[in-house]
């Protein structure tokens, strides 16, 4: 059901976009942006409980939380930098969308590295000396 009312809204904001866009571009990309946050705002429910969900099981595995919440962030930065570049390339600006993914790929790579780190420590312990 939420489905056809996020499918609804795209749909409504499209066709007003593009009626906008002809006479009034900037007010067609200040709608595109604001249906965006609107779908975004309607799921963030949904991530909280995957996350929490995500949590219980990594408190009864055991695992550190310092790695889960990495990960959360490595998550967060993606939707994050994804989010922007398609709004940034709606308004027709593509070089500064791809500067907006680099920028993402480079801090989720500065956040992988402890995690990479102890992954080979780990796999250079498992193997024979």
């Amino acid at each position: 059901m939420e489905m056809i009312q996020i499918v609804g809204i795209g749909l409504l904001a499209s066709i007003l976009i593009l009626v906008l866009k002809e006479q009034k571009p900037v007010f067609a990309f200040l709608l595109a942006t604001a249906t965006g946050i609107l779908i975004f705002l309607f799921l963030i429910g949904k991530i909280g409980v995957i996350l929490s969900t995500l949590e219980k099981v990594a408190a009864s595995s055991g695992m550190e939380s310092i790695y889960l919440k990495t990960v959360f962030k490595i998550i967060g930065i993606s939707y994050i930098a994804e989010f922007g570049a398609q709004i940034v390339r709606d308004a027709g600006q593509e070089s500064i969308a791809s500067k907006i993914e680099l920028a993402g790929k480079v801090l989720i790579m500065v956040l992988a590295v402890p995690i990479i780190s102890i992954i080979i420590e780990t796999v250079m312990k498992l193997l024979p000396a």
